[in-house]
């Protein structure tokens, strides 16, 4: 391969403690050990990179450093038998653009136990409107339905819906017939959640209940949050009987201010989702899903797009709570 340096946005640490982002040209001797390399096309913007950029040490701990933890591209070189030179692929989650030089450099170095095969049905763009939130999304829904959710038994709540996680949430579960039921802090976000299939948008007031009641009115068959705290306990509290809420995040707290009651007198489940480590088996699993029958309709009015050089403003935004839906980063 003749190709020895790329672009890539670099993240620095000064003296001072602050954080500069530029984009540069690295050298692929920059890069890790892995046995695959990759010619990124797409990458995506999640609110993980926007912490990766800051400094923040639960997720990038040495710097300077790329971030982007999803990517979509061609394979370069491999010495794994399993992918050859020319191969379409997607990298998401594990390591990569927290420790590991990640999606925002025009190429990346890997296990080959990343790697998963970009499945037909998607392009490298549309896998990259998914990404690590898309597919945190679908393993949610996954989730909901092994639990036995079924759209018969009521709405379904999605907090954080205008975010990654939570836009796609809204998009998936209603494509497979779910009534849904989108909460938001932003007013101005009703016609884009309706577009998504969302039957009702409603205040993030409505499922942020800090009367320290054990129990509300139940609501709810299930839920996918993204928020976490009050928001999370609120969720748990107005399940149905028998109904699950699969957590995602923590936007607002890790803490979970609630009791057992919900758990052992309506049966209600909590599950957590893990979206870093999945197996293998059911990531393919999944992806394959994402491309087929689970395939959203609206799947590109679910993202912006933006180039390496655009990218710095949407990082700003992103971690100011101001995005909404998926922006695309394109390596071409």
């Amino acid at each position: 391969m003749s190709v020895s340096t790329f672009r890539a946005l670099l993240v620095s640490k000064a003296d001072d403690s602050t954080f500069s982002r530029e984009v540069i040209e690295r050298s692929l001797d920059d890069l890790p050990a892995g046995e695959v390399l990759v010619r990124v096309r797409y990458s995506s913007l999640n609110y993980k990179d926007g912490l990766s950029c800051t400094g923040n040490p639960g997720v990038t701990r040495n710097y300077p450093h790329t971030p982007g933890i999803d990517a979509s591209g061609e394979v370069a070189e491999s010495s794994d038998s399993r992918f050859k030179a020319g191969d379409s692929v997607i990298v998401t989650s594990y390591d990569l653009g927290m420790n590991t030089s990640g999606g925002f450099g025009q190429y990346i170095r890997v296990p080959a136990d990343w790697v998963v095969p970009l499945p037909a049905g998607l392009s490298f763009r549309e896998a990259m409107i998914y990404g690590t939130a898309g597919y945190t999304a679908a393993l949610s829904v996954y989730a909901l339905q092994k639990h036995g959710i079924t759209p018969e038994q009521g709405e379904i709540a999605v907090s954080g819906s205008t975010g990654g996680v939570g836009s796609v949430s809204v998009a998936l579960l209603s494509h497979l017939g779910y009534t849904v039921a989108a909460s938001t802090g932003k007013t101005v976000a009703t016609e884009f959640l309706s577009g998504l299939g969302a039957k009702e948008v409603i205040s993030r007031n409505e499922i942020n209940d800090d009367s320290k009641k054990p129990l509300l009115r139940e609501r709810w068959a299930g839920a996918v949050d993204t928020v976490g705290g009050t928001t999370l306990a609120t969720l748990l509290k107005a399940m149905k009987r028998g109904g699950a809420v699969a957590a995602t995040g923590l936007v607002a707290s890790a803490d979970l201010p609630t009791t057992v009651f919900p758990f052992i007198l309506r049966g209600v489940s909590l599950l957590g989702i893990d979206s870093g480590e999945t197996p293998m088996n059911l990531r393919k699993e999944v992806w394959n899903k994402l491309a087929g029958e689970w395939k959203i309709p609206q799947l590109n009015q679910l993202s912006t797009e933006c180039t390496l050089d655009e990218l710095n403003p949407e990082i700003d935004k992103i971690l100011a709570g101001g995005q909404q839906g998926r922006v695309v980063v394109d390596l071409l």
